[in-house]
């Protein structure tokens, strides 16, 4: 892949998320936890902040709420020369996620609000907004949950849209969603879990990497790439050329300083680094590795990804 393709992540269901820390967390109590400043997410712009972390530059787009638009700026203002903000601001606030991390038994709780921007006339307006960044030299990332019922038809017109301006479209959603719009649009990439893919597919995967090579196999007539997310086992990636395992060597049981919400971005966010910078898909999948790691080490917060890359020891091997 050319090096001067741009990446643009675009969210229909972006979020402020907040992680708070406790120990020996139940319910009922009344415990003092610490908390970490809302920071901009939802998948999208997870991958975004990812690739600012590598020192990757890409274009964040998809909706927003006008209520809180300026604290997003404000917010992304330690990556501005790395993240160029190009969402659609629309009326309204854009969600909240709160994230209890109980630090003593080493377990998460994730409670989720429901997002309200996307709507005809929002999705019309990003339609165009992206109409006027996107071409045959982007890879669009369309991540996160997605409007569904009467709503869905227009985001599969946004994504063919931006199919047939010639851009890679790369997808990380789930559920009846995802197997819709691989009938629907030309895809280049996904990216589910073991669960997302027994869900798209119908039938049960045991999670090996055989297994998951070979059903993931049988997609590559709707998507060129598959790669799929198995937590602490790391990762595996289906194409046309072969399929790769890797993981990382240390389990990083002594390591874990954050939550484990957004390391499957992190790992998208290194392979498409990877594969943009002209690596091949092996090398790509061990890239994505190290960058998934860092993630539930909590390595990001305070390393630098020069760093942490010659830390990391990956295994991959073909299947």
């Amino acid at each position: 892949m050319k090096s001067d393709f741009s990446i643009i992540t675009v969210g229909f269901s972006p979020a402020w998320d907040v992680v708070c820390y406790g120990e020996g967390l139940e319910w009922g109590q009344h415990k003092l936890v610490t908390s970490a400043s809302p920071i901009p997410a939802g998948k999208a712009m997870n991958i975004s902040r990812a690739l600012a972390w590598m020192g990757e530059q890409s274009i964040a787009a998809g909706l927003w709420g006008k209520e809180d638009y300026q604290q997003l700026i404000k917010a992304l203002r330690p990556w501005k020369e790395l993240i160029k903000v190009k969402v659609t601001s629309v009326i309204g606030r854009t969600r909240l996620n709160i994230t209890i991390v109980d630090v003593a038994k080493r377990r998460e709780m994730h409670l989720r609000n429901k997002s309200d921007l996307a709507s005809k006339s929002t999705l019309r307006q990003l339609k165009a907004d992206l109409q006027m960044i996107v071409n045959r030299n982007t890879i669009c990332v369309f991540a996160g949950l997605m409007p569904e019922d009467s709503l869905l038809k227009d985001v599969i017109g946004i994504i063919k849209d931006c199919s047939n301006r010639g851009a890679k479209v790369a997808l990380d959603t789930s559920g009846d969603v995802l197997r819709q719009i691989l009938n629907k649009a030309s895809v280049w990439l996904i990216k589910p879990n073991v669960a997302e893919l027994c869900e798209m597919l119908g039938e049960r995967i045991k999670d090996s990497s055989v297994s998951l090579a070979k059903a993931a196999r049988g997609l590559l007539d709707k998507v060129e790439i598959i790669l799929i997310s198995r937590g602490p086992k790391g990762a595996v990636v289906v194409t046309g050329q072969g399929a790769w395992q890797a993981r990382a060597v240390d389990s990083g049981k002594d390591k874990i300083g954050g939550s484990t919400v957004g390391c499957g971005d992190y790992l998208l966010a290194g392979f498409l680094k990877s594969l943009k910078n002209g690596a091949g898909d092996g090398f790509a999948l061990a890239t994505a590795i190290r960058v998934a790691t860092a993630k539930a080490w909590g390595w990001t917060e305070d390393k630098t990804w020069q760093k942490v890359q010659r830390k990391i020891k990956v295994e991959i091997s073909g299947i």
